[in-house]
């Protein structure tokens, strides 16, 4: 059934007797693993949270969450988990911020509360969500640059907030969102055409900026900065800790919503070719991370069980910093207060398990993505 027939047999439904009934016990649970990052930061920092969460198929109640937090300029804030069932006094205070300017794209934020809205849209035929997608569109579409790129937290421009962004996949996050539209996805078929077209001049300028950003390292194309200067396109410092430099993690994404293009130009095989050969020849071997035993220590944005140290260990699978120096492309470690060090014991307790210094984030798409990117286009 075409996606129009789908929503008029809904609303002709709506009208029968008995009818909302039905749909209640037949919706279809929409996925809500874009959600991850944002549960887990709000999880993290309300670790004796009493509320209850709503069940999957209770997406009317999920997409109304949405909805309180959603501010008038179309974004959101970050950090907030829309399973969550709120006490009347916590929707009265979301209500009262309505026209709070505390959206961010931080934490893999706004596009999955869109892609949400618009399968809540689908099944229930709901114009309150097809409209909260659009002022959510109208939102990304205003808070681009003229440059093509998409800050941390628009409007604000205070400290990093102002730089554009590809930590926690900002950009590549919203630039894959854009591209899914462009390309005529069904979840948006109720979007008017001078709405998609909108976005897809949005998303060829953000692409185009994405691989003008793509870092050289003695004068070889590497991966991404993990902030730029808005203005002079240069890597710039995003917190205390995250100095200018390279970041593999986010990297990895960059390089997926890359290869997710189904007819890519020379240009963008070209850096996805030189980002896979910079994660080969950057990657470190003989030692690992791992989590040890430890008292539990409440700090202000998570409660850690446990330690990380790195050990030793010829045997172990190849493993990644998250961040590296622009000039000599070695690994970066920082303090909370900005200090350079030299291993990942000279970091507090706190920064060692709140956040991610080493992985092995390119594996998966070195030994796997890559080779079937490779052969699905003949290259």
């Amino acid at each position: 059934m075409s996606v129009k027939k789908t929503i008029t047999c809904l609303l002709l439904c709506a009208c029968l007797p008995g009818c909302k009934n039905l749909q209640d016990n037949t919706y279809t649970e929409i996925d809500v693993a874009g959600f991850e990052d944002v549960i887990k930061h709000w999880n993290d920092q309300n670790d004796k949270d009493p509320q209850p969460r709503y069940q999957l198929k209770q997406i009317t109640k999920i997409a109304d969450n949405i909805l309180v937090y959603q501010r008038s300029n179309g974004g959101w804030p970050e950090n907030k988990n829309p399973l969550r069932i709120m006490t009347p006094k916590e929707i009265k205070l979301q209500q009262s911020l309505k026209n709070a300017t505390d959206t961010s794209f931080d934490n893999r934020n706004v596009y999955p509360q869109i892609r949400y809205l618009a399968e809540a849209y689908l099944q229930t035929a709901e114009d309150k969500y097809k409209q909260a997608v659009i002022r959510g569109l109208e939102f990304i579409l205003a808070a681009q640059l003229d440059n093509g790129g998409f800050t941390h937290s628009p409007p604000s421009t205070d400290k990093y907030y102002g730089h554009i962004t590809i930590m926690d996949d900002v950009t590549s996050g919203v630039l894959g969102l854009l591209q899914e539209i462009k390309l005529g996805s069904p979840r948006f078929a109720f979007l008017s055409a001078d709405l998609v077209n909108r976005i897809s001049l949005a998303h060829t300028k953000g692409d185009h900026l994405l691989l003008k950003l793509q870092v050289s390292i003695k004068q070889k194309p590497a991966i991404w900065a993990g902030q730029y200067d808005a203005k002079t396109l240069k890597p710039t410092q995003g917190r205390a800790f995250e100095l200018a430099s390279v970041v593999s993690r986010e990297s990895v994404d960059v390089v997926r919503y890359l290869m997710s293009d189904p007819n890519p130009t020379q240009t963008k095989i070209n850096a996805i070719n030189h980002a896979i050969s910079w994660f080969k020849n950057a990657a470190l071997g003989g030692f690992d991370m791992v989590k040890i035993e430890a008292e539990p220590v409440r700090y202000k944005y998570h409660t850690s069980t446990w330690d990380r140290i790195i050990i030793e260990d010829k045997h172990a699978e190849p493993i990644w910093a998250r961040f590296y120096d622009t000039d000599s492309n070695l690994p970066l470690l920082a303090t909370r207060e900005g200090k350079r060090v030299q291993s990942l014991a000279d970091i507090s307790r706190e920064r060692r398990t709140g956040y991610d210094w080493y992985g092995r984030w390119p594996a998966k798409l070195i030994n796997e993505e890559y080779p079937l990117w490779l052969k699905k286009h003949h290259l």
